[in-house]
């Protein structure tokens, strides 16, 4: 493509992000950027180190010292040269993630990841501040929002298909705690964009959202058509 294309959704935990960014990117022909994944694997490292979620200096020396790779074209995370794919997605991973996700010389470490990645290619990146901090000027925001009993009933099951333990009021518990943590956080809280377009995807399926995604895009940028296969 002539012109680098920059996406940015954002949206609460279980909103569906990961998989419908990860799709818009195929569609387009640009980079997925997990960062929530991102989050989660210095979440990990935490604690497979025993750091405290409230050592914020020692958290963002986890941040600064991290190799956070992404495999092009099977989604893979490697942390340290680690594929930590599946680590980073268990229920304990994801609360300790928000929390880490809350120190803001850890956000700044990442947020320096994230634009280098998009200095080099097209990307499609989903987060919690991508349109407001990240990537302010990007060409394309969107906010994507679901229910929170339907995003607890959506990560109940990702669990199952993995064969993770859940408990279904936990896990709802747990992503209410983030949305009050995300939304609360001193550093860059979750917040729509001004520019963004809400995107409610409780009554769609995964397809009919991609599509209205890809719609957008194509509205908003003069050579969307072009983009999108």
């Amino acid at each position: 493509m002539s012109k680098r294309l920059i996406v940015a959704i954002d949206g609460p935990a279980g909103a569906g992000k990961s998989t419908l960014a990860r799709r818009v990117a195929l569609r387009v022909g640009a980079v997925y950027i997990d960062t929530g994944a991102m989050y989660r694997a210095i979440a990990l490292w935490a604690i497979r180190t025993g750091i405290p979620l409230d050592d914020s200096h020692r958290l963002e020396a986890l941040a600064k010292n991290a190799s956070i790779e992404f495999v092009a074209g099977n989604d893979r995370l490697l942390l340290n040269g680690e594929d930590v794919t599946e680590a980073i997605r268990t229920p304990e991973v994801a609360s300790a993630a928000s929390e880490v996700a809350a120190v803001a010389a850890v956000r700044r470490a990442m947020v320096d990841i994230q634009r280098e990645i998009a200095a080099r290619a097209s990307v499609v990146m989903e987060g919690r501040d991508i349109g407001t901090v990240v990537f302010p000027d990007a060409d394309v925001k969107i906010f994507l929002d679901a229910n929170s009993e339907i995003r607890a009933q959506r990560r109940a099951d990702e669990l199952a298909e993995k064969k993770i333990p859940f408990d279904l009021d936990r896990l709802r518990q747990q992503i209410e705690e983030r949305d009050s943590r995300d939304r609360n956080r001193a550093a860059s809280p979750l917040l729509q964009a001004q520019d963004a377009t809400y995107l409610d995807s409780s009554r769609l399926t995964p397809i009919e959202v991609e599509e209205e995604i890809l719609r957008i895009i194509r509205t908003k940028t003069s050579n969307g058509k072009a983009l999108v296969h």
